[in-house]
């Protein structure tokens, strides 16, 4: 089937265009007028520039990078000039918002991503809902960016000072970072779950996969009871969950310490782990059941009749197929056991202090800017597994012939 280029016509500037930039950019001076506490005069202005931008746009479309770029600029130096080095990353960051929104809108782009039959209202509801999910988006992702930012303050604050929101090199340090690296308070506690989280996802993977496999089986009896048992923990709150670890963990650990003569230290472990493991089973059942349901049970048949038993058949045929989905649930089942505080509280001791119930004791005793500094690391490795698993997902869909290569 060959692709059909259709001339989309620009929209016109003084019914579209125009007053949609500047009842957008009224928006950023409203939120700009709050800082002044003059909103109402904040957004007249910023009306005023979005329509200025939209004629800007309008009238100089074979130049738009170079406009763009010169918009940018522009608002960077406003800020810069008018209150300082603070607003200049945020006048450049308006300016490239303002100016794509200008050339967006002018240029009828905003109908390149919808069906050309699309109607008015269609195409109106579309653009809505895409932008209603960007500022879901922006609204989850934004209170990450300041903790980010304060975990690099020079000084014992959670506040922003003068040099930080002027971008003065002295108002910045690593000195956090170094506390969080250095020092036996933080290292002991990362140790731990470092230590837990590998071998509560190890079991996780294990048992949810066996599951997974076993419960994609038609002839199974009551596997949509059985899944409901298995994915419990992620519905049951987890402070019910975590008191009912605890009545069961505890004497399980007084007999293997009584009858088997286990270390004290050894049995907190195994408690924590084997809790997290249970919380981190119905992520990798979840996902490997995704993945299973594209699968190609003839495989398995054929692999069969060639020869192969249960056990050759699962890690030479099917294992290489699900192996992205079992990646995926293992590295939720790791984020789920290495950010979890609660059920640790209940079923540890000190001896298995995690990293998180440092970060919860150092809130609750001491208020100190390395558990910014903690917690941007923690955002930094999450970011980088759920980027893998992502990755992983997109592996399994070719795999299965469920997206082009």
């Amino acid at each position: 089937m060959s692709n059909l280029t259709v001339d989309i016509p620009s929209p016109p500037l003084t019914g579209f265009t125009l007053p949609l930039m500047a009842v957008f950019a009224g928006g950023f001076g409203f939120v700009v007028g709050n800082v002044f506490a003059q909103p109402l005069i904040g957004f007249l202005v910023g009306a005023l520039i979005g329509a200025g931008v939209a004629l800007l746009a309008h009238n100089m479309p074979r130049s738009r990078r170079n406009v763009r770029l010169g918009l940018i600029v522009a608002f960077g130096l406003i800020g810069l000039v008018l209150v300082g080095p603070g607003a200049l990353v945020a006048g450049l960051l308006i300016g490239a918002v303002l100016s794509w929104a200008a050339y967006w809108l002018d240029s009828g782009r905003y109908r390149s991503t919808v069906p050309i039959y699309y109607t008015a209202g269609q195409t109106l509801w579309h653009n809505t809902f895409l932008f209603i999910c960007g500022l879901v988006f922006f609204f989850l992702i934004a209170p990450l960016l300041p903790v980010m930012w304060l975990s690099f303050n020079a000084e014992n604050f959670f506040t922003f000072t003068p040099e930080m929101l002027n971008f003065e090199a002295e108002g910045y340090s690593l000195k956090h970072y170094r506390d969080f690296l250095g020092t036996d308070e933080w290292m002991v506690p990362l140790k731990n779950s470092l230590i837990i989280a590998p071998f509560a996802t190890l079991i996780s993977v294990s048992l949810g996969t066996l599951a997974a496999i076993g419960l994609s089986q038609s002839h199974v009896p009551g596997r949509q009871a059985i899944m409901a048992v298995l994915i419990s923990p992620m519905i049951v709150p987890l402070i019910i969950s975590a008191t009912g670890m605890f009545f069961f963990y505890a004497p399980l650990g007084n007999w293997l310490e009584a009858n088997l003569g286990l270390n004290q230290a050894f049995v907190g472990y195994v408690k924590v782990i084997l809790a997290h493991a249970a919380l981190g089973v119905p992520f990798v059942i979840i996902t490997v059941t995704a993945t299973l349901v594209g699968f190609d049970k003839s495989l398995t048949r054929a692999a069969a009749n060639m020869g192969a038993d249960p056990v050759t058949t699962f890690f030479r045929v099917q294992m290489p197929l699900i192996l992205p989905g079992v990646i995926s649930g293992g590295l939720f089942a790791f984020i789920t056991s290495f950010d979890e505080v609660v059920v640790v509280l209940f079923v540890g001791s000190a001896q298995q202090q995690t990293l998180p119930w440092q970060m919860f004791t150092g809130l609750r005793e001491q208020i100190s800017p390395t558990i910014l500094a903690a917690a941007t690391i923690l955002v930094t490795v999450s970011i980088c597994l759920l980027t893998t698993v992502e990755l992983l997902r997109r592996r399994s869909e070719r795999l299965r012939g469920m997206s082009p290569g």
